[in-house]
């Protein structure tokens, strides 16, 4: 589970006055700060390491450090501090002849701070930067939101630790050295809400499938309730009578019964019209009878990465108390390969009342998207539609894992979305979508097909949601190489990353709320 890591903010006075709390009886302390070119820092941060300066210049350089982004150097027991470890953090920007500089990520700043804390107990990090920020306040804010994102790590089913310095980071004081603490505190709490949302979604997805199959997910997207969230949950009997033969379809071969979740969270007057996100939630995929290879099939059980996002957003949104309405919906489904499992072949009929030929079992994602997204579109009329899911992994062959595949009937939310991934990280490229690609699923025997063969496979997929959105504004997030496995970063070290959650609430946060 997430090591502990327990967040304040006290004024840069109270850091330099106080040193180290409990004289590092209670476990090591270090102190964290940050330079740019020629080991320049913030003026706080320069009175402070001050006694130290002649052993920072030539530890600097016998490590070469340049103050370079992205680059470190760790100083044990630093003579006239107190600190049993200093450690000075690079941020420096690289000039690029012809770019203007992009600005500062502080929240992968305060998880590459997080990431050197190396079994420390208690850590101050001195915020001020060498080059003055516009608002000191939310760049402490968001360096405790990275620090909290890198802290990270699920060992619920580890009865073993690797070695002592595991246990001894189960607990970190994290104390942020700011202008103005108060302030700094208000900022945190939204930034917080954030976090837990990230941290539910990672949890879920690396849950394993014994334990978190469809009614254990549904009965965890309850706890929402706490938050004022309205949670339904749709049943086999009421799918059925709702004409969801495209999801019950996906299900029908496995033991645990498949659902539909509905999540509302009301926080803006009632007449506004909601914003809604739908996600994908296969908890373990098989392939069904068209069967997955065996190697690397326990990753399946992150195939519902996508739901685990809505279920985070909506906690985050529900948390911060966002000012919208806004429609969290997810379908739950195993696709397993017993003797009554789906075939291909066989024919079912959405709740669209459109038909769709199965040509594989294993592109079951879509089906399941099919009927949530009608049945939001038709009942709640949302101003958009966005739904994750990790679809397709034609998406992983075009774009690896730095990118979210991103298709959209609009261009208006396309930018809008491609925004946000940029201001948090959490990237998207948006694909083409076309009627000649659209020609590709169409059946002999039925309306559709769910598979338009090898070439443009996450195109395909993608036009075949577009034919349960009607005009609603949508967008198809393709998150195959975002939602599971990705690349360690500043911010993430968990297979479940939780990709997803920070780039739709500031979505709505920029966009949608008020």
């Amino acid at each position: 589970m997430p090591v502990s890591v327990t967040v304040d903010f006290a004024p840069f006075a109270d850091i330099a006055a106080t040193g180290p709390r409990n004289g590092g009886e209670a476990g090591a302390s270090a102190l964290i700060v940050f330079a740019g070119e020629n080991l320049s820092f913030g003026p706080q941060t320069g009175q402070l390491v001050a006694p130290a300066a002649s052993a920072i210049e030539r530890a600097a350089r016998a490590a070469k450090f340049k103050g370079k982004s992205g680059s470190a150097l760790d100083i044990l027991a630093p003579q006239g501090l107190g600190w049993d470890r200093l450690v000075v953090l690079g941020v420096a920007a690289k000039a690029e002849e012809g770019k203007v500089p992009e600005a500062p990520d502080y929240v992968a700043i305060g998880g590459a701070a997080a990431g050197r804390l190396n079994g420390a107990a208690r850590v101050a990090i001195m915020t001020d930067m060498p080059a003055a920020p516009a608002d000191p306040t939310a760049v402490a804010a968001d360096m405790a939101l990275g620090a909290v994102l890198r802290a990270y790590k699920f060992d619920l089913y580890r009865t073993k630790k690797k070695d002592d310095s595991e246990k001894e980071a189960a607990a970190v004081a994290l104390t942020l050295a700011v202008a103005d603490p108060t302030a700094a505190r208000a900022a945190h709490v939204a930034r917080q809400a954030l976090a837990d949302g990230v941290i539910i979604a990672r949890n879920l997805v690396n849950e394993p499938p014994n334990v978190l199959y469809p009614e254990e997910f549904a009965n965890r997207a309850k706890n929402l309730e706490k938050l004022g969230v309205s949670v339904e949950i749709l049943d086999k009997k009421t799918m059925t009578d709702l004409g969801m033969g495209a999801l019950l379809g996906v299900g029908q071969g496995s033991i645990r019964e498949s659902r539909v979740v509905i999540m509302r969270w009301n926080g803006a007057p009632a007449p506004d019209q909601p914003v809604a996100f739908v996600g994908k939630g296969v908890c373990f995929d098989s392939g069904g009878i068209s069967i997955k290879p065996g190697a690397g099939m326990e990753d399946m059980k992150g195939d519902m990465a996508g739901a685990a996002c809505v279920v985070g957003l909506m906690h985050a949104l529900a948390a911060r108390k966002a000012r919208v309405n806004a429609i969290g919906a997810i379908g739950l489904v195993e696709n397993m390969p017993d003797g009554a499992a789906q075939r291909p072949g066989d024919i079912v009929k959405s709740m669209s009342g459109q038909t769709i030929e199965i040509i594989n079992t294993d592109a079951e994602g879509r089906l399941v998207l099919a009927d949530v997204l009608w049945y939001v579109q038709d009942k709640y009329k949302p101003r958009f539609m966005v739904d994750l899911a990790t679809l397709t992994g034609a998406i992983l062959v075009a774009l690896g894992q730095e990118y979210a595949g991103l298709f959209s009937n609009s261009d208006e939310l396309a930018e809008r979305l491609a925004t946000a991934g940029r201001d948090t990280g959490e990237k998207v490229w948006r694909m083409p979508l076309g009627p000649a690609y659209d020609k590709m699923i169409d059946s002999k025997f039925a309306d559709m097909k769910n598979t338009g063969g090898r070439h443009g496979g996450s195109i395909t997929a993608a036009q075949f949601l577009q034919r349960y959105v009607e005009k609603t504004p949508w967008a198809h997030l393709d998150i195959a190489g975002t939602g599971m496995g990705p690349p360690a970063s500043d911010t993430n070290q968990s297979w479940g990353s939780g990709w997803g959650v920070r780039l739709l609430d500031r979505l709505v946060k920029d966009y949608y709320e008020g």
